[in-house]
């Protein structure tokens, strides 16, 4: 089994706990989204070579890599609350919506960019950290210039 198909397979809800049983229950509101869903995405993220917290023009917060949106709370009134969008190529986001519907999920808006949305309520740690790890490399491949080398360098290596 690969990496990337790690998280799917270890997502089931009831097998670790999930981010929100990790939660702290005061809730801030930063234009209508809330903030302490995103703390454990947060805290996660920020163990990824390259990725840094920002927030986003609607003042939600967001995960980036290279200066690219990688992660952030879903703000389309489509979505659910307390769901987590992340970058996924359309393969792969088949697969989790197949494996997991309880976890990951589309509505038509968000259906026609390479995104899957979570549930942060349904998802555990080991299975976030995937999803998140996988969004990073999709991230830094778009971001890479056409014919560049093909491997991905870890932004903690230096010349």
């Amino acid at each position: 089994m690969n990496q990337e198909n790690a998280g799917r397979d270890r997502c089931v809800a009831g097998t670790l706990p999930s981010v929100a049983d990790e939660l702290v229950m005061k809730t801030v509101r930063t234009k209508g989204a809330v903030v302490d869903m995103f703390s454990s995405v947060r805290t996660v993220g920020l163990t990824l070579p390259g990725v840094e917290a920002t927030t986003r023009y609607d003042g939600s917060p967001a995960l980036k890599v290279g200066g690219m949106f990688m992660a952030g709370l879903a703000t389309h009134p489509s979505a659910e609350p307390n769901t987590l969008v992340v970058r996924a190529d359309v393969e792969e986001r088949e697969a989790l919506l197949e494996d997991a519907p309880d976890v990951y999920y589309l509505t038509d808006y968000y259906r026609k960019y390479p995104l899957v949305l979570a549930r942060l309520t349904h998802i555990d740690r080991h299975a976030l950290h995937d999803l998140l790890s996988v969004s990073r490399r999709l991230t830094l491949a778009k971001r890479r210039p056409r014919g560049s080398d093909s491997s991905i360098r870890d932004s903690r290596i230096r010349d």
